[in-house]
């Protein structure tokens, strides 16, 4: 089973707290010391100790340096990481990464070039400790995910290098783009510069914890201490229980009683073209009778939101009703067999328990059927046939995720809806979620980047 790292920002995220929570979670404290030693950066000391923090226990980290004054270029940072000799190529790289998207955000934000751009907060000896620890520890953990909570910015105006500025401050916005956000109340800057790069850089999706089973939990502490919360960042460390064989969708609802069949169809080959995974109309009746229907659309989480703004753009709905399910879905390849007539696209689909089947491709055999003068039904029949013959020396090649099918599947094949039982509201009421403010204490003392 893939292994999966969660990430519970309910306070924000920082890159004290990220390397802190790591350290909890059971990265080697002596692996990080020796990869940030081996930067070559005098006087740096690597502080560890359990603090708390609302009532629970939590690791704290803090980077003990002397004063400094410079600020560094891209340039400086990436070759202060290739002479580090501790760092694995792995490692290096991560921390690459992570550098070059806050170099990209800042160079956005000043109008400025990569290879101009100089650091501030993020250039900081302790920023640096904080991120090259990061990519250590992500490295030495390993896992297959990164998911993560919903991430509060949080509120206020904080002073920077530039002076005073609103939360989120301009370049940590730039980071957090295509990023889900949730206030919570606190005048402070919950999720600093090198926290939002890091959640840039390695997470690979959001949401809610995911279906897994825990293996560890750790906590790493903020510096800040705030009244009505425990300021931590918390990591779930474990194993995902979804199998192979099952997937999370998203079902997109709405009813509709007021657009032409010539819209509708539009609209579905608008939504297959953006990446749904399917896009379907069930007739209904409506209140005083009024005939209409369910225009249904099958999405992978990740593009529901963009399926649903098609949706409101070309229908006009007052509102879409969005259900997550889980499916169960057949591990599936692109095959080409050899019939007497010429090739046949189509697709093999198997499972552990079941024999392979195949499935011709509607184009490809209507293709074949035009070019060669024979009917649609005898090119599907001989498809059938070939691959009975030579599926004994056909090894499936490794399975195609739903998600990444190309649009060529919705034409002319049945399509697994995953509402067989499932009861429809047929309300316009689109249902608004309030992630209440869980209030996020991140002391600030003198420093931007640490909470």
């Amino acid at each position: 089973m893939p292994k999966v790292l969660y990430l519970d920002c309910s306070t924000g995220i920082s890159g004290d707290m990220t390397l802190a929570a790591l350290i909890d979670l059971g990265v080697d404290p002596l692996k990080l010391r020796a990869g940030i030693e081996s930067l070559g950066l005098p006087g740096v000391e690597l502080q560890i100790s359990e603090v708390i923090k609302g009532g629970f226990r939590a690791t704290y980290v803090n980077v003990e340096h002397p004063e400094q004054h410079a600020h560094r270029h891209y340039s400086d940072i990436v070759t202060l990481l290739e002479n580090a000799s501790e760092l694995t190529d792995s490692q290096r790289e991560l921390a690459k990464r992570i550098f070059r998207a806050v170099a990209e955000a800042e160079s956005r934000v000043h109008g400025s070039t990569l290879e101009e751009i100089h650091f501030h907060e993020v250039g900081a000896i302790d920023s640096i400790v904080d991120i090259v620890g990061a990519a250590i520890g992500f490295d030495l953990l390993g896992v297959d995910e990164v998911v993560c909570s919903p991430i509060p910015p949080g509120r206020g105006q904080i002073r920077i290098d530039h002076g005073i500025c609103t939360v989120p401050a301009p370049g940590t916005a730039e980071l957090l783009k295509g990023i889900p956000l949730v206030d919570v109340p606190i005048d402070a800057e919950l999720t600093t510069p090198t926290g939002a790069a890091i959640v840039k850089t390695l997470v690979d999706r959001f949401g809610p914890l995911p279906s897994m089973t825990i293996d560890r939990v750790s906590y790493g502490a903020g510096t800040m201490t705030f009244p009505l919360r425990a300021n931590v960042l918390r990591m779930f460390l474990g194993t995902a229980t979804t199998s192979p064989q099952q997937e999370e969708v998203v079902l997109l609802e709405t009813n509709l009683d007021d657009v032409s069949g010539e819209v509708l169809g539009y609209v579905k080959q608008q939504l297959l073209q953006a990446g749904a995974l399917d896009a379907y109309t069930v007739p209904i009746q409506m209140k005083k009778d009024r005939p209409a229907v369910v225009l249904s659309v099958l999405a992978s989480p990740a593009k529901a939101d963009a399926l649903e703004e098609i949706i409101f753009r070309e229908t006009e709905t007052l509102g879409v009703r969005r259900h997550l399910l889980r499916r169960s879905v057949r591990a599936r390849s692109a095959h080409t067999v050899v019939t007497p007539f010429g090739p046949v696209l189509g697709k093999v689909a198997w499972s552990p328990t079941q024999p392979p089947t195949f499935s011709p491709e509607f184009e490809a055999c209507a293709e074949l059927a035009r070019s060669v003068g024979r009917t649609l039904r005898e090119i599907y029949r001989a498809a059938e046939a070939a691959f009975t013959q030579q599926q004994p020396e056909c090894q499936p090649e490794p399975p195609v995720s739903s998600h990444e099918e190309s649009t060529a599947d919705h034409h002319g094949h049945s399509h697994d809806h995953d509402h067989h039982g499932h009861s429809h509201d047929h309300d316009h009421d689109s249902h608004s979620h309030d992630h209440d403010g869980h209030s996020h204490d991140h002391d600030h003392d003198g420093h931007s980047h640490d909470h």
